[in-house]
């Protein structure tokens, strides 16, 4: 079965109410809405832990369950969070819109501008951009 033909609601595990899509080929680990903020380092080494149990290549956060500090890049912590995800080799998705944050702040534009342009993180505004964004990563490598 081709990876289109699975789509991305194709649900492949259910763990701790968190659940793993396929999206184009790539497995990807899913935050629910629902769930507490991810406040300290320790917590997001214990999400990318869950998300290796799954052998996910990717962890799909919603922007809602990242502290406020994530956005504020003087905080340093969005840059201890990606600095982990990619020391173990998993992408990052940021989900939802950010507009806002991106109003107020010149820094924060360039950062997910330049985040945008790699393949370790991406900002994007739905499941539908990141299914996008993982297409993109899959005709690059054909």
């Amino acid at each position: 079965m081709s990876s289109a033909m699975l789509g991305i609601g194709m649900v492949k595990r259910e763990r701790n109410g968190m659940s793993t899509r396929i999206i184009n080929g790539f497995t990807v680990f899913m935050l629910p809405d629902l769930c507490p903020q991810l406040r300290t380092e320790a917590e997001v080494t214990d999400l990318i832990g869950d998300a290796f149990a799954t052998r996910a290549d990717w962890v799909a956060v919603p922007v809602a369950q990242l502290s406020p500090m994530f956005l504020n890049l003087s905080s340093g912590f969005a840059g201890a969070v990606i600095q982990k995800f990619v020391n173990y080799r998993v992408g990052l998705a940021v989900v939802g819109q950010i507009d806002d944050a991106l109003a107020g702040s010149s820094a924060l534009r360039d950062f997910v501008y330049e985040t945008n342009r790699g393949s370790a993180c991406w900002f994007v505004d739905d499941l539908a951009a990141l299914e996008e964004k993982l297409q993109s990563l899959t005709a690059g490598h054909c």
